[in-house]
């Protein structure tokens, strides 16, 4: 897990906008997360390795980027600055020896005992740490929700259905760089959205795509609902 792995075969390809389109998080905060950024007279390290560098200066997410920017977001949300999120990040990595313990499915299980182990010797957490002991905050208002819809091979993050299952949305890294698809025709929503735009009608750009026009309006919805 050590080095940046320059392929992207399989990895994911997301621009800070991009990523924060399908996770509702400014492309600055993301910038900054993973590059790092400088206050007055203090530099900040990023928060995390993200999993692309293709050495050209600017910032990319991989999937388990994603995912793990989605738990931050989350975690900041609920009360924690991004220093406490680093914390919990450092510990997290030692015990579960992964780049990106958010996106594991051991973290799904034992994220509040981590959270609470990373927080729990800073007395200024104790407030926080109070409201993590009750459980069902930490678990049901912040990790269940940011992973609702993950599926887990090998217990790392493999693909995400943003809409569940039945939406038949997927984004999965080893298909389209991991831009959201049509599971079932493989077409990214995008394509589609964009061709009902251009056609004037859900009905030809299912035509000229050769699928259904329940296909073709759920990834207008999709789209849309990204754009909101």
């Amino acid at each position: 897990m050590g080095k940046h792995d320059t392929s992207l075969i399989g990895l994911g390809l997301y621009t800070p906008a991009e990523a924060g389109r399908l996770i509702n998080v400014p492309a600055a905060k993301l910038t900054r997360w993973l590059k790092g950024h400088g206050a007055g007279n203090r530099t900040y390290a990023p928060l995390w390795s993200g999993q692309i560098d293709i050495s050209d200066g600017a910032v990319y997410l991989g999937f388990l980027d994603l995912v793990q920017s989605r738990m931050a977001s989350a975690f900041i949300l609920a009360g924690l600055s991004p220093q406490k999120v680093r914390r919990a990040l450092v510990l997290a990595r030692e015990l579960i020896d992964h780049d990106h313990p958010f996106a594991t499915s051991r973290f799904k299980t034992d994220g509040r005992t981590l959270l609470l182990d990373a927080l729990s010797d800073d007395d200024e957490d104790r407030p926080l740490v109070d409201l993590f002991k009750r459980g069902q905050y930490v678990m049901r208002k912040v990790i269940e929700p940011s992973l609702k819809g993950i599926e887990f091979e090998i217990d790392i993050a493999a693909r995400w259905w943003p809409k569940g299952r039945s939406s038949d949305i997927v984004i999965d890294p080893k298909r389209q760089f991991g831009q959201p698809i049509m599971e079932s025709v493989g077409v990214p929503t995008a394509v589609l959205s964009a061709a009902a735009d251009a056609e004037g009608s859900v009905a030809r750009a299912a035509q000229l795509y050769r699928v259904s026009p329940v296909t073709v309006q759920r990834a207008v919805d999709f789209e849309l609902g990204l754009a909101a």
